[in-house]
């Protein structure tokens, strides 16, 4: 084997896409900072307990475990910045109001990585801790989207979910969650299997469960359907007025705003409204995030959260495109 070979789907960075990378960087950094965000840098590595304590124990196949050799201890290596932000707004801040930290740093990923893309990612994003609210969702949705054109990026289109409305709707059907066939067809968009898969449950379960898949397109007409279609239970309502609320605020924002409610994207993760940013062309999401309140507790201070996350070299790549 060739000793100067590099990991699979880990590779360097040269000069042009380097300096562009890292004017991108600080032209994101200045545009957070100028909102009110502080920037932090947690370290590469940390205690492994400590990196995947409460949600972040989602990420535990993501992530490379080292011993340290002076404690004998396992670490891990970061694969998300996001939990470790929430560490530090539980633990090294003494404040009891709205807290807004940003970072931009290197995460590595232990699995595989999708094609053309690297384990090693540049994460930038702004974390809100302390705001309960529906202002907190439309902040940091307006803030990715004003971020977004800051960096020069046009044409952008909004998608946005609530994994509460799935969650509310299994629980009622005596359905375990995540930890269901159902879970993965639903997550899958497999309509046959989930039609087969609900097929056993109470009436008004199943056919709810069953629309959840198709009740994804431009928003107005999706809240409506689901008005329609859906259970009148208080967390299916709250999550619809969510929705309802924030399609409203960035209807005129975007050039495509739609409403996928069979979204599960970081459903052991978030437990509100969660979002993601497009561009015309562009398969893969440019800006992820999402409500994510009790991320803190594991640290001994729970607390209401929500934030956004970009891939910086994605980013880049989108806009270097012709």
């Amino acid at each position: 084997m060739r000793r100067w070979l590099l990991p699979e789907h880990v590779e360097d960075v040269l000069p042009d896409e380097a300096e562009a990378l890292e004017a991108l960087r600080r032209t994101l950094l200045d545009h957070l900072r100028a909102h009110g965000y502080r920037l932090v840098q947690p370290p590469l590595v940390e205690h492994l307990d400590s990196l995947l304590t409460g949600s972040a124990r989602d990420l535990d196949l993501k992530t490379f475990k080292v011993v340290d050799p002076l404690s004998g201890r396992l670490l891990g290596v970061r694969a998300d910045i996001t939990p470790q932000v929430a560490r530090i707004d539980a633990h090294l801040f003494n404040t009891a109001g709205v807290n807004r930290l940003c970072y931009a740093g290197s995460v590595l990923r232990a699995t595989a990585a999708p094609p053309g893309m690297t384990r090693e990612v540049v994460q930038v994003g702004a974390e809100l801790f302390g705001e309960p609210g529906i202002a907190g969702d439309r902040e940091a949705i307006g803030l990715l989207l004003s971020s977004l054109r800051a960096a020069g990026c046009g044409g952008l289109h909004l998608d946005l979910g609530h994994v509460g409305v799935y969650r509310a709707l299994a629980a009622n059907a005596g359905v375990n969650g995540d930890e269901s066939e159902l879970f993965e067809a639903m997550r899958a968009k497999d309509l046959p299997a989930v039609r087969e898969l609900a097929a056993r449950l109470p009436a008004a379960w199943r056919d709810a469960l069953v629309a959840l898949p198709a009740l994804y397109g431009p928003a107005q007409d999706v809240l409506a359907a689901a008005g329609e279609r859906l259970p009148d239970i208080p967390a299916v309502a709250n999550a619809l007025a969510a929705l309802r609320t924030l399609a409203g605020a960035f209807a005129g924002a975007v050039e495509a705003l739609h409403v996928d409610l069979a979204d599960l994207r970081g459903f052991h993760y978030h437990n509100g409204p969660i979002f993601s940013v497009f561009t015309a062309g562009q398969a893969n999401a440019i800006g992820n995030g999402g409500r994510y309140d009790g991320v803190g507790k594991a640290f001994g201070r729970s607390r209401a959260a929500t934030g956004f996350t970009l891939d910086l070299r994605q980013l880049n790549a989108v806009l270097a495109r012709p």
